[in-house]
């Protein structure tokens, strides 16, 4: 029983850690680009300039 007072509170406290760490990555931009992330990952060359400032 001793252990659940401590497995409980550091489980929380790993999951408050996780949302803030997710919120902090959500308001700083890293999920704003995520169709020229996958064109990255795919292509060796840079999209034209062009084409990405239409859409």
């Amino acid at each position: 029983m001793t252990a659940l007072a401590w497995l409980v509170p550091a489980a929380l406290f790993l999951g408050g850690l996780g949302l803030a760490a997710f919120l902090w990555a959500l308001r700083s931009g890293q999920f704003e680009d995520l169709d020229g992330a996958a064109y990255r990952a795919l292509e060796d060359e840079p999209p034209d300039e062009d084409e990405s400032s239409r859409e």
